[in-house]
C-alpha cells in the first residue's frame, strides 16, 4: 500500500467513524442509533498525527491540542499512549473535567478467507442471533456486511459493519462465552472482510489495548497496524 493511499484510507477512516460538520469538527458517532462523539479524537500513524475535536470545543483550546500533536514523535507512532498524553489531558481539563480514555490499535485486514463456514445475517436470518446476541436484534438491518459462525442452531460468533463510508468499513465482533477460544471469532473477522472487500471498501479493525485476545485476532490475521487511537471524552 503506498503511503499517499494509506494516508487517504485513514482520514476516510475518521469519516465513517464519526459524523462532521462542514469544519470537520466531531457531532456524533456514525451509527444510526448515533452517539455522543468524544471531545478529542487523536490517531497516530507512521506519516502524521490525525487529529478531531468535537463541535463547540473552544477554537483556541482545539489549536493548543494541534500544536501538542505535532511534537507527536514518528518513531513512537504505535506505542499505547500519546507521548503528550498528560498535556492533552491537561488541556482538556480547563474546558471540562476528563471523564473518559480510550486508546487502541488500528489495523486494515488484508483478504482472507475464513477457516469455518459463516453466514450473512439479515432479516430473513436474525432469528439466529436470538437467545445470544439479542443486543444485536435491532442492528441487523443497519450493520452491513453482518456475518456469523453458526453453532448449534445458532449464531456463536459474530461481525458487522458498526462504522461505514463508502471506502471503509469498520468492525464490531462479538463471541458468545460459551463458544470462546474455538476460533469462532477468527473466522467471523475474516468472514466478514472478505464481505466488506468484495463491497469495494476497505475492512479496519480496531480494538483496545486491554483486549489480547482481540489483539490475536487481527495479528491471525495479518492484519496490517496502522494507527494507534486515542481519544477523549
Amino acid at each position: 500500500m503506498s503511503e499517499e493511499l494509506r494516508s487517504g484510507l485513514l482520514e476516510a477512516r475518521i469519516g465513517a467513524l464519526y459524523r462532521t460538520d462542514s469544519d470537520g469538527r466531531l457531532l456524533a458517532t456514525n451509527e444510526w442509533d448515533s452517539r455522543p462523539a468524544p471531545r478529542f479524537h487523536l490517531m497516530r500513524t507512521a506519516a502524521r498525527p490525525i487529529l478531531r475535536g468535537r463541535a463547540g470545543l473552544p477554537a483556541d483550546l482545539l489549536q493548543r491540542l494541534q500544536a501538542l500533536s505535532l511534537r507527536e514523535p514518528a518513531d513512537q507512532a504505535f506505542t499505547r499512549l500519546p507521548a503528550e498524553h498528560d498535556r492533552y489531558l491537561t488541556v482538556l481539563a480547563e474546558h471540562a473535567p476528563v471523564e473518559k480514555i480510550w486508546a487502541g490499535p488500528a489495523y486494515v485486514l488484508p483478504p482472507a478467507t475464513p477457516d469455518l463456514d459463516v453466514v450473512n445475517i439479515d432479516e430473513g436470518a436474525r432469528e439466529r442471533l436470538a437467545g445470544r446476541f439479542d443486543d444485536w436484534l435491532e442492528d441487523v438491518p443497519h450493520r452491513r456486511p453482518f456475518v456469523a459462525v453458526i453453532a448449534e442452531g445458532a449464531a456463536a460468533a459474530i461481525c458487522a459493519s458498526v462504522r461505514i463510508s463508502p471506502t471503509v468499513h469498520c468492525a464490531g465482533v462479538e463471541t458468545h462465552p460459551d463458544f470462546r477460544r474455538r476460533g469462532y471469532a477468527l473466522a467471523a473477522v475474516a468472514g466478514w472482510a472478505q464481505a466488506v472487500r468484495a463491497c469495494g471498501a476497505t475492512p479496519f479493525y480496531s480494538t483496545s489495548w486491554d483486549n489480547l485476545a482481540s489483539q490475536r485476532v487481527a495479528q491471525r490475521l495479518g492484519g496490517q497496524l496502522v494507527g494507534v487511537d486515542f481519544h477523549v471524552t
